[in-house]
């Protein structure tokens, strides 16, 4: 699961882009949809890098 978690911003900011382009919103009036993405994506990184803490889980351990 972690080595595809990058992916998650990569394809919420495609989708996102895809979603401007249809409706054909400029990229620069869609720009806040960009920043909240990436904030979002960074709160789930930050919650899961929490939750291995307090669990003291190394995602190389099987």
């Amino acid at each position: 699961m972690f080595r595809v978690l990058f992916l998650l911003p990569v394809l919420l900011c495609f989708l996102w882009f895809m979603f401007l382009r249809h409706y054909g919103v400029p990229i620069k009036q869609g720009k806040k949809g960009f920043l909240y993405i990436l904030a979002f994506s960074a709160f789930v990184l930050g919650f899961f890098v929490l939750i291995m803490q307090f669990t003291h889980y190394s995602p190389i351990e099987f």
